[in-house]
C-alpha cells in the first residue's frame, strides 16, 4: 500500500524529528540521548523504589504518579518514533524498537495484571543506547564476535548439556535407591535437583545424603562438577579466539576499504592506519 502524500511542511517536520531521535551526531540528538538516559535511569529507580515496603507505603502515591508520567514520556517517544522513522516497519521490529515498546507496556497491563509494573525493569537495556552516545560502536563489533563465537559452539555446547543432563538423571535415581525420604530424597525429581545444585559446585544444603554410600557418591559429583565448570568455558575460548581471528582477516579498513589483512593485524597493510578505526579525512 503506497505512504499517504505528506506536504513539504510535514516531509520537513519528519526529518527534523528524525535527525533528533535518530542521529546522534548532532547536538539536538546528542542532548535528546543523553536526556532520554537520565529519564530511563530514573524510571527504574521509581520501580525499585515503589518494590521497597518501607518506601512505598508512605511514597506511593507519589511513586506511581512517576510510574505513569514517565510511562505517557516513553509512550509520546515511542509514537514519534514510529511517525519519524524512514522504514516504521523497520524500526519496530528491530532489537531496540522491540525494547521501546516492551518499555511501556508493563504499565498499561498493570491495570489488568496486578504487579506487573515491576517488569518495567526492561528499560535499563534502552541505556545500550550510550554505546552511540559515547561512539563506543567498536564494541558492538565485539559483541557480534562474541555472538559468532556461541553460534560455532552451539553443538558441542548441546553434546556437553545432554552429557551433564545423563549425569544428573543417573546420579539421582541411584541417590534415591541409597537414601532414605526423612534425608530429603522423596523422589526421583527431587533427587536430581539436588544432583544438579551438587554438580554445579551449588551445594544448598537443604538436601543433603546421610548414609556413608551416599556421601560417597555425593563427594564423587563434587569432583566431577569441579571439572565439568571448565568444558563450556574451554570450547566457547577457542571458537571466539578463531572467530577473532576471522573477523580480522576479514577487517576492512575504513580509511581505504580493502580487506584481507593477517589475523595479527592492527593496522592496515595498504594506509597504515589502525584497523577499525577511520581515518583522519
Amino acid at each position: 500500500m503506497p505512504e499517504p502524500q505528506q506536504t513539504p511542511k510535514t516531509r520537513s517536520l519528519r526529518e527534523h524529528l528524525n535527525r533528533i531521535i535518530f542521529e546522534f551526531d548532532t547536538p539536538a540528538g546528542k542532548a535528546f540521548d543523553v536526556a532520554l538516559i537520565v529519564v530511563i535511569v530514573l524510571s527504574v529507580i521509581a520501580v525499585m523504589l515503589d518494590s521497597v515496603d518501607a518506601i512505598s507505603i508512605h511514597y506511593q502515591h507519589l511513586l506511581k504518579g512517576a510510574e505513569w508520567l514517565f510511562t505517557g514520556l516513553f509512550t509520546i517517544e515511542y509514537l514519534l518514533r514510529l511517525y519519524s522513522a524512514r522504514q516504521a516497519r523497520r524500526y519496530a521490529t528491530s532489537f531496540f524498537g522491540v525494547v521501546d515498546l516492551l518499555a511501556i507496556l508493563p504499565s498499561y497491563l498493570s491495570l489488568f495484571l496486578p504487579h506487573s509494573h515491576y517488569l518495567l525493569t526492561i528499560r535499563v537495556l534502552r541505556v545500550l543506547r550510550v554505546f552511540r552516545i559515547l561512539k563506543l560502536a567498536r564494541f558492538v563489533g565485539e559483541a557480534g564476535t562474541l555472538r559468532r563465537a556461541l553460534n560455532a559452539s552451539r553443538y558441542k555446547i548441546s553434546v556437553f548439556l545432554a552429557t551433564v543432563v545423563a549425569i544428573v538423571v543417573i546420579a539421582g535415581s541411584v541417590m534415591y535407591l541409597i537414601e532414605s525420604p526423612e534425608a530429603g530424597f522423596t523422589s526421583i525429581p527431587a533427587s536430581i535437583y539436588w544432583a544438579i545444585v551438587t554438580l554445579t559446585t551449588v551445594g544448598y544444603g537443604d538436601i543433603s545424603p546421610q548414609t556413608p554410600l551416599g556421601q560417597a557418591l555425593a563427594s564423587m559429583l563434587m569432583v566431577v562438577g569441579y571439572g565439568i565448570i571448565a568444558v563450556p568455558t574451554g570450547i566457547v575460548t577457542v571458537e571466539l579466539n578463531r572467530a577473532h581471528q576471522q573477523s580480522l582477516l576479514l577487517a576492512k579498513c575504513r580509511s581505504c576499504g580493502k580487506e584481507g589483512h593477517d589475523n595479527d593485524a592492527v593496522f592496515c597493510k595498504y594506509c597504515g592506519n589502525a584497523l577499525g578505526e577511520a581515518g583522519d579525512g
